[in-house]
């Protein structure tokens, strides 16, 4: 039996999910989550908010429920401690850098990479590494760091994911361009500036707000966990 998750506007109104961008940059697609403007900003209707992020997250407790790979997408650095925090209780997949060309449409080599980047750190981890010079050991040092920097949320991604979970639908759009080549379905995180109709299940709230997109986390988070 999945969880029942209660929505209450009042705490999304604390946790400033109503704020989008400036109305000039609101895409048109988005205008129907539109509630109003104020001090100059866009305002979401949590309503309809609220009735997109509960179809989100059982979507999520779905694909959970049935084993499914979701591949968590948080590029922008501000997030990147909730992200971490996230993957690391929930177990999922995840890319906190630039998103690398090809991740999805050409997986074949992104996996060889991560299989690479995870025997180079089974090689140093199993002092393999001593018969090399202090130069050579250096040199490898940092191409594992790189390697890190690149592959390290990806390293349990065995196969091509069964969904996306993009917290900025404008920000990663090429995450999301490979997802709709790919068949991967999408859901995402949409700011007043973004177009919906790109996910599957998207869910429309300020994600340039760490204490939305916060709220939004501790909600899935207590769906699946």
């Amino acid at each position: 039996m999945e969880k029942e998750i209660k929505l209450d506007i009042e705490e999304m109104t604390q946790a400033g999910l109503h704020f989008g961008h400036k109305p000039s940059k609101t895409h048109p697609k988005l205008k129907p989550y539109i509630f109003g403007v104020r001090n100059g900003i866009s305002i979401f209707d949590l309503e309809k908010t609220k009735e997109k992020l509960l179809l989100a997250i059982k979507e999520i407790q779905r694909l959970v429920k049935e084993q499914k790979t979701i591949l968590l997408v948080g590029t922008s650095p501000q997030l990147l401690d909730l992200v971490l925090e996230f993957a690391k209780q929930t177990n999922f997949p995840y890319v906190t850098k630039r998103w690398l060309g090809g991740t999805l449409t050409n997986f074949s080599e992104i996996k060889k990479r991560v299989d690479y980047y995870k025997l180079l750190q089974k090689e140093k981890e199993s002092g393999e590494w001593e018969k090399y010079t202090k130069k050579e050991r250096a040199e490898k040092e940092k191409e594992l760091e790189r390697l890190r920097q690149k592959f390290e949320g990806l390293k349990t991604l065995e196969k091509i994911p069964d969904a996306l979970f993009v917290l900025d639908m404008g920000k990663d759009l090429l995450a999301v361009k490979e997802a709709k080549k790919m068949g991967v379905e999408v859901i995402g995180i949409v700011d007043s500036n973004a177009d919906p109709n790109l996910a599957e299940f998207p869910i429309p709230a300020n994600n340039h707000s760490l204490s939305s997109v916060k709220f939004i986390l501790e909600k899935v988070k207590e769906a699946i966990l």
